[in-house]
């Protein structure tokens, strides 16, 4: 179990680090100690439930809890675990099959086929099982870059990538990059404009769907890992969803196109975006009714 201070942890979730020691001290937050005068915390641990002020969580993120914390399957976790995953890999390249994902998730081994699965993407999707995880258990944590910056270093746990010294695992890029064919923000200012999108962001009180397509967008344009910063944008409007009771949805390897289109366009064209996402929300919407959840 990895540890972090009073002042990570308030750091990591927007807080003052005097509330972070006055919740430890309460015994709000699970699995704190003292050892001396310094708060040890668990790292992943979310903020107590009255420190979260976006409300009451929606019915969806209450399933998805407990079915993740019951490892149940053939319920809404079960299945965003495996679409999510299927589809963002894909899009970025992955050549394992749903099927394959779904063997993955279930009984953590692959099934053989006659093509090679690269072990890249083998990896990958069983660290974007846990990615998910991640955002169900802090869906109603504040976005902040640490949060950012621990998807992606979950996300590329062990792949191939971490081994190069070139690689920043769960930090910024090193090196440019670009994407589309066209340029991003180049890496000595990225810690800059993330901050400054997150006070953005961060600072609109009752958020939209239009004010997360519109942070995926900036999100992208700045580019700021190395690689993964496609799936990790997509997680965070799940999460983002989640957490501001609206409804989320996943862009199917079908929409692919489509959802490129919208993010080129997003400045002058937003309802690109904005359709090719509420068409993948109708879809997720057809799950809550099967599964009988309120939306």
């Amino acid at each position: 179990m990895k540890y972090i201070s009073a002042a990570e942890y308030a750091d990591k979730h927007g807080i003052a680090e005097r509330t972070a020691r006055h919740y430890c001290a309460r015994g709000k937050i699970d699995g704190a100690f003292l050892t001396g005068k310094t708060w040890n915390i668990p790292h992943d641990e979310p903020l107590p439930m009255r420190a979260r002020k976006q409300g009451k969580e929606m019915p969806l993120l209450t399933h998805l809890r407990e079915q993740m914390q019951m490892h149940m399957k053939g319920g809404i976790y079960h299945k965003t675990q495996i679409s999510l995953t299927y589809n963002s890999n894909h899009i970025e390249g992955s050549r394992l099959t749903e099927e394959q994902t779904r063997h993955i998730f279930e009984t953590k081994t692959i099934i053989a086929d006659t093509e090679a699965a690269p072990i890249d993407d083998i990896i990958e999707t069983n660290n974007h099982f846990r990615c998910v995880d991640y955002i169900i258990t802090h869906a109603l944590s504040p976005l902040s870059e640490s949060l950012i910056c621990e998807l992606h270093k979950i996300l590329k746990d062990g792949t191939t990538d971490s081994t190069h010294s070139w690689f920043a695992v769960g930090a910024y890029k090193q090196l440019e990059n670009e994407v589309g064919g066209m340029d991003t923000t180049p890496p000595h200012q990225v810690h800059a404009e993330m901050k400054n999108l997150l006070r953005r962001y961060n600072g609109i009180k009752k958020k939209t769907l239009d004010d997360i397509l519109s942070f995926h967008h900036a999100f992208e344009c700045i580019h700021p890992f190395q690689d993964g910063n496609g799936r990790v944008g997509r997680l965070i409007m799940f999460k983002e969803c989640l957490a501001h009771h609206i409804i989320p949805f996943i862009i199917s390897d079908s929409l692919k196109a489509f959802y490129y289109r919208g993010l080129a366009n997003w400045p002058h064209l937003p309802g690109y975006l904005r359709d090719t996402c509420l068409t993948a929300q109708d879809t997720y919407k057809l799950w809550l009714a099967k599964f009988r959840i309120d939306s």
